[in-house]
């Protein structure tokens, strides 16, 4: 009988603990679980702990609120010209409502992918290749927008949705690799080609400023040159104005001026010493003329005018004795007289002159012993 309780104790204590731990539920956080009383709903399991009557309300699976990352499978589409491209997308997504992704869709990820499919052929078969592969942001913005719409209702919202891989035909990646090939040599060329432009540039501003310092330097050369020869020729001119040139610095001067005259192409220039030097002299003459004498010129000329009067002098005189002589001698006499004097004056005349003044091809001594024969 002892027996029989005890172990009917322990049978009912049993049940309790079962009971009491049936009706205790622990539920983590981020999860939410929905409660059925007698198969219906009844409420929503919040985190924390939750009490249920055993036997009566029945938890159903937790369902997770955190933001879920789904990867669909490649999927292919056929774009506006009729070329099917693989496009992979991964969904971001987050349950809301936890009695409605119970209650309105039986498997919600399932839905979510078909949808996330049927909305990108959708989008992408109003669209040609060129702009599926250059207008991502739209394609995902638009995908947003719709699945958005269509799962609010099962307690889901769409955070963002985004394409991994546009995948083309063999064929349209060949002739895509050959246009990037393309494009490449071209930036390639056109770079160079940039780079040579600038070079050359650079190299002709260079020479410019080259050339434009070169004429500088002989430009400021001529004028250095050009006041140099200002000066010396303003100290000639000086000089002969105050009536006492020096006969050395002409003639450097004359010296000078030569090679300037020759220069040029096409010159032909005559050097006549003789001539040159008369010239000079006869406008050095000009030049002391038309001036007033100096103190030393005046000197210079009463002195050669001294000797100009001493020489007239012996001549009168020698005359004198000549007439004198004359008388005493014959006529032939004097014609040799004076055909000696003649030669004697012409002593320093060319030989074609003296002969020209004799009488043609007679020489001084036949003409000298045909004036003295009897």
């Amino acid at each position: 009988m002892v027996d029989s309780v005890l172990i009917g104790g322990i049978i009912v204590a049993l049940v309790v603990v079962f009971t009491v731990l049936r009706a205790i539920r622990i539920v983590p956080q981020a999860r939410a679980g929905n409660v059925e009383r007698l198969g219906r709903y009844y409420r929503t399991l919040g985190p924390g702990l939750n009490f249920v009557i055993p036997f009566i309300d029945r938890v159903h699976r937790l369902i997770d609120l955190r933001e879920q990352v789904v990867s669909f499978q490649p999927q292919p589409v056929i774009t506006e010209d009729n070329l099917v491209v693989d496009i992979d997308t991964v969904l971001y997504f987050q349950v809301t409502d936890p009695r409605a992704a119970e209650y309105e869709i039986a498997n919600f990820i399932q839905g979510v992918e078909q949808l996330t499919v049927t909305t990108l052929r959708n989008v992408v078969g109003g669209m040609d290749l060129e702009q599926t592969l250059t207008s991502r942001d739209t394609i995902n913005s638009q995908l947003r927008g719709v699945l958005d719409e269509a799962t609010g209702k099962w307690g889901i919202r769409v955070n963002r949705v985004e394409i991994k891989a546009i995948d083309p035909p063999r064929t349209i990646k060949e002739a895509m690799e050959k246009q990037m090939r393309a494009e490449r040599d071209k930036r390639a060329a056109i770079l160079t080609a940039e780079g040579q432009r600038q070079s050359q540039i650079l190299t002709a501003e260079g020479e410019k400023q080259s050339a434009i310092l070169r004429a500088e330097g002989e430009r400021t050369a001529q004028i250095l040159k050009a006041e140099g020869q200002s000066q010396a020729i303003d100290e000639v001119f000086q000089a002969v104005h105050r009536n006492d040139p020096d006969p050395k610095l002409l003639a450097y001067q004359y010296l000078q001026v030569l090679p300037q005259l020759a220069q040029g192409e096409g010159n032909t220039f005559w050097v006549i010493p003789s001539e040159v030097t008369s010239a000079l002299q006869g406008v050095s003459k000009a030049f002391t003329e038309s001036l007033p004498p100096s103190p030393a010129t005046r000197e210079r000329e009463r002195s050669e005018a001294g000797s100009a009067a001493v020489a007239a002098a012996e001549a009168a005189a020698a005359e004198a004795r000549a007439a004198a002589e004359d008388s005493e001698l014959g006529p032939r006499q004097i014609e040799a007289r004076r055909r000696e004097a003649d030669l004697s004056g012409m002593s320093g005349l060319p030989g074609t002159q003296r002969s020209d003044a004799l009488g043609g091809d007679q020489d001084p001594a036949s003409a000298t012993r045909s004036a003295n024969r009897p």
